[in-house]
């Protein structure tokens, strides 16, 4: 192998000369260079050429197979094309400067240390994945420190400015998906992808298909079943979702997130979003006694340390549960 990498370098060279130099020249070069290759041994590397790479889809097949969410792989796939089309090298070839000096580069463009330290994340899934399946020898994340992100105080709705919200609500959909989002803390995937006979009033409840393919029983209260019979009753369309929009489809996201961000501005209530509704969904219910246990439930979280990172617990809360159990 070596011996034929030498001699495929010396017709390349011999190529790229050939235009450049005279014939007398050339000899003296070729000379040159074989003599000083004799001390060095060669081999053949494969140079980067597109975006195409065949480990990448093998994990992405495999992510597949393990029945991840198709958002979450289309987000890997996104930000490891996004790696590999900055070092322009084969998968094998990516070493620990690789990964460094294109987070820096992200850093230098404005991205925030949160999204960084989310792209580390996903290298080191991807790389620790090729390593156990021995695709790869050697990790380039093994010495790929944390990205400190700084901890930001969270925000929950207060009572007020769900009140606020519902009063600058102009249609009975968006004032009934507030108190739908406000009782069941659902994402708001999971909220635009139920139908109308998904709710069961008699109970207050209904069941939802949530990340990682698992369904769970969401709980309505008595204030958000009244809105939602109150906009079904106004309902003329076949469309079974359970919310729908203009022409009678399904509601998508989207358009959620401008009615929120619509009445944001009315109101002036602050940091106006869906996510921001289980936050303050978890709170409400553990500062009401509600073990975390039961909580990490209601919102679909596996792990109750994700459950805990959603509680917004003030001095006043941590204060009166010490004079409680002290």
């Amino acid at each position: 192998m070596a011996i034929d990498a030498k001699i495929d370098f010396m017709r390349q060279m011999e190529k790229e000369l050939s235009a450049s130099v005279t014939v007398a020249d050339m000899a003296t070069i070729m000379n040159a260079m074989s003599n000083v290759l004799q001390g060095y041994e060669m081999r053949s590397v494969a140079v980067w050429a597109d975006d195409k790479d065949d480990l990448l889809e093998s994990y992405i097949a495999a992510l597949n197979v393990e029945c991840r969410s198709p958002k979450s792989i289309e987000r890997y796939e996104y930000i490891i094309k996004k790696l590999m089309k900055f070092v322009q090298v084969p998968t094998r070839q990516v070493t620990v400067y690789h990964l460094r000096s294109f987070l820096q580069k992200e850093k230098e463009r404005g991205i925030q240390d949160s999204t960084l330290e989310g792209y580390r994340l996903v290298f080191s899934a991807y790389f620790n994945w090729l390593q156990r399946e021995s695709l790869i020898d050697r990790n380039p994340t093994a010495n790929l420190g944390t990205i400190k992100v700084a901890k930001k105080e969270k925000k929950i709705y207060s009572d007020i400015d769900i009140e606020k919200l519902v009063r600058a609500a102009k249609m009975d959909r968006d004032r009934a998906m507030i108190h739908f989002m406000a009782s069941t803390g659902c994402r708001i995937s999971e909220m635009v992808g139920l139908d109308r006979d998904s709710i069961n009033f008699d109970n207050l409840e209904c069941v939802v298909h949530g990340k990682g393919n698992k369904d769970r029983t969401v709980y309505i209260s008595d204030v958000a079943g009244m809105f939602l019979k109150e906009y079904l009753s106004t309902r003329k369309d076949d469309c079974p979702a359970l919310f729908a929009g203009k022409g009678g489809i399904r509601l998508q996201p989207g358009g959620v997130r401008a009615m929120l961000k619509e009445l944001a501005e009315e109101t002036g209530v602050d940091h106006v979003h869906p996510h921001k509704f289980r936050r303050t969904l978890a709170t409400d219910l553990t500062r009401r006694g509600m073990p975390i246990q039961e909580v990490a439930r209601i919102l679909g979280h596996e792990k109750i340390d994700t459950t805990m990172r959603y509680v917004v617990l003030n001095k006043d809360d941590i204060k009166t549960s010490y004079r409680r159990y002290a």
